[in-house]
C-alpha cells in the first residue's frame, strides 16, 4: 500500500526504523506506534518508500 500523505509516509519510516532495530520502539508515538504493531516490515517499507513529492501534507478526513 502506498502512503496517501507526507505525514503517513514519515510515520511509516519511523515504524520501519524501529522494526529494523535502528531506533527504539518506546520512542514511537501515535500512528507510527500503531503501524509498528499492525504492519509487516515489507508493508512498512513499501509505504515509507512512496515518493512524497506529489503527496499532500496530511490526508483530509471525509
Amino acid at each position: 500500500m502506498k502512503a496517501q500523505s507526507k505525514s503517513q509516509q514519515r510515520a511509516a519510516g519511523a515504524a520501519l526504523s524501529a522494526k529494523r532495530g535502528e531506533t527504539k520502539v518506546k520512542d514511537l508515538q501515535g500512528a507510527s506506534k500503531d503501524m509498528y504493531d499492525s504492519m509487516t516490515e515489507d508493508e512498512l517499507d513499501e509505504m515509507a518508500s512512496t515518493d512524497h513529492d506529489d503527496l499532500p501534507d496530511e490526508v483530509e478526513d471525509d
